[in-house]
C-alpha cells in the first residue's frame, strides 16, 4: 500500500490531490488522504471581495472529493514525524504516510510589528475577511491598507469601490504596481486617485495602534479599521519535524519538489522554496497550481517504479482587479518582468475573472482528465 498524504487543500494542494486521484484512478494499492483546518475551499483570489461585504460561492472540499476515493480529514496539522512518516491531526489522530505533499500555505505576517496581531485585520481566511467585512459595514472613517503589494491594491481598491463613504489609505514601502510596465502602472494610479485611494508609498509601518498606524520617523495616519497585507510567514512545523528549510521557513526542495533533506516529502505552493532559473518563485496561485500538478505526476510516476522529472515553470501575467469595474491585466515574460502590452478597463474585468474563476472547475476536469493538471507554461530558456 502507499499511503500519500497531502496536507493543505489551497489551490497547490488540491491540484496535487485531485491529479494524483485521477491519475491513480482503479488502483487498489494506493491511499490518497487530504487535511485541511475546514471542509471549505477557500477562494483566496476573492477574499478582497469578501472583504468589502460581497459573498462568493460556498465550495466544499468533501463534494469535489466524492467518488474518487480520497479520504478528507478536517482538522488542524499540529505536527509532523519525519522519522516515524507520521501527521498528526487536531492533538488526536495520527496519519501515517510514505509520502507526504507539504501544502500548508502561508499567512500574513502579523509578528514582525508590534500591534498588527491586537488591532489588525488580514484576509488569511474567508472567516477573517468576513469579519472585517461586518467591521466595515458600521464604520464611518478612515480604513488603512498597510502593504502596497498586489494583495493590499486590490482590498484598497474594493473597498473604496464598495464603501465610498469610507477614506481609504494605502500604505506601504513601494510604489503599487511596481512591478508593472509604466503604462499599466500609470493605469493602476489613475484608478486608485478614481476611487479616492490616498496613497502613501515609502513608508514603513512600524507599530499600529487602536486607533492609529505609525511609520517610521514617527509619524502617525488616523486609522478607525486597520487591514494588515504586508509580508507572509509559514507554519514552524516543517522547521520543527526536522526538513530543510529557507530563511523565511520554506521547505528546500530539489528540482523535482522533493525536500531536500527528506526525500519522500513533497512541498509545493507558498510553504516551499522552488527555484527556477531566474530565482525563487512566489507565492501565487499562479505557480502554485503548476506546483500541485507536477507532484500529482510525479507521485503517479514513482507509483510505477519511475522517478520524478523536474519541475518548470514560467510566469505569463500579472491580473490585478481594481474594484469590481475595472481591472489591470499586466503580460509578463517567464521571470515574472512585463512585456509591453497589456490589458485594461472591460476587458481586464473579463480576464481578471476568468482567472479568478478557473480553479474550483479547473479541479473537477482533471479528476476526469488529469493529463489537463500537466498543461502550464514551462518558461523556455528561462528556466532551462
Amino acid at each position: 500500500m502507499n499511503k500519500i498524504v497531502i496536507v493543505g487543500a489551497g489551490y497547490a494542494g488540491m491540484m496535487a490531490a485531485v491529479g494524483l486521484a485521477g491519475r491513480t484512478k482503479g488502483r487498489d494499492d494506493v491511499r490518497i488522504t487530504v487535511v485541511n483546518a475546514t471542509d471549505r475551499f477557500t477562494e483566496r483570489l476573492r477574499l478582497h471581495q469578501v472583504a468589502s461585504g460581497e459573498e462568493v460561492a460556498d465550495l466544499r472540499i468533501p463534494e469535489l472529493l466524492a467518488g474518487t476515493g480520497v479520504e478528507f480529514v478536517a482538522g488542524w496539522v499540529t505536527g509532523v514525524d519525519a522519522a516515524a512518516r507520521t501527521v498528526r491531526v487536531d492533538d488526536e489522530r495520527v496519519l501515517e504516510y510514505d509520502r507526504l505533499v507539504y501544502a500548508l500555505g502561508a499567512v500574513a505576517d502579523t509578528a514582525a510589528v508590534p500591534g498588527v496581531e491586537d488591532h489588525a485585520h488580514t484576509l488569511n481566511s474567508a472567516h477573517d475577511a468576513e469579519v472585517l467585512a461586518r467591521r466595515l459595514a458600521g464604520l464611518k472613517g478612515t480604513v488603512v491598507v498597510c502593504g502596497s503589494g498586489l494583495t493590499g491594491v486590490e482590498a484598497a481598491a474594493e473597498i473604496a469601490g464598495q464603501h465610498p463613504h469610507l477614506d481609504v489609505v494605502l500604505a506601504g514601502r513601494q510604489e503599487p504596481g511596481a512591478d508593472l510596465g509604466p503604462r499599466a502602472k500609470a493605469y493602476l494610479r489613475a484608478a486608485l486617485d478614481r476611487l479616492g485611494v490616498a496613497v502613501r508609498a515609502g513608508v514603513e509601518v512600524v507599530k499600529v495602534l487602536p486607533d492609529s498606524v505609525e511609520v517610521a520617523g514617527g509619524e502617525g495616519i488616523a486609522a478607525d479599521a486597520v487591514l494588515w497585507t504586508s509580508g507572509v510567514r509559514v507554519s514552524p512545523l516543517a522547521a520543527v519535524a526536522g526538513f530543510e528549510v529557507d530563511d523565511r521557513g520554506r521547505v528546500v526542495t530539489d528540482p523535482a519538489l522533493r525536500s531536500v533533506s527528506h526525500p519522500e516529502v513533497y512541498a509545493i505552493g507558498d510553504a516551499a522554496a522552488v527555484r527556477q532559473g531566474f530565482g525563487p518563485l512566489h507565492g501565487t496561485c499562479q505557480s502554485g497550481m503548476p506546483t500541485g500538478g507536477h507532484v500529482a505526476a510525479s507521485l503517479a510516476r514513482e507509483v510505477r517504479g519511475a522517478r520524478p522529472k523536474p519541475f518548470r515553470f514560467g510566469y505569463y501575467h500579472t491580473p490585478i482587479s481594481l474594484g469590481r469595474d475595472d481591472a489591470v491585466v499586466q503580460f509578463t515574460k517567464p521571470d515574472g518582468s512585463p512585456r509591453p502590452f497589456f490589458l485594461s478597463g472591460r476587458r481586464a474585468v473579463w480576464y481578471k475573472e476568468a482567472v479568478t474563476s478557473a480553479p474550483w472547475p479547473t479541479f473537477g476536469r482533471i479528476v476526469r482528465l488529469p493529463a489537463l493538471g500537466s498543461v502550464w507554461p514551462r518558461g523556455g530558456r528561462h528556466t532551462r
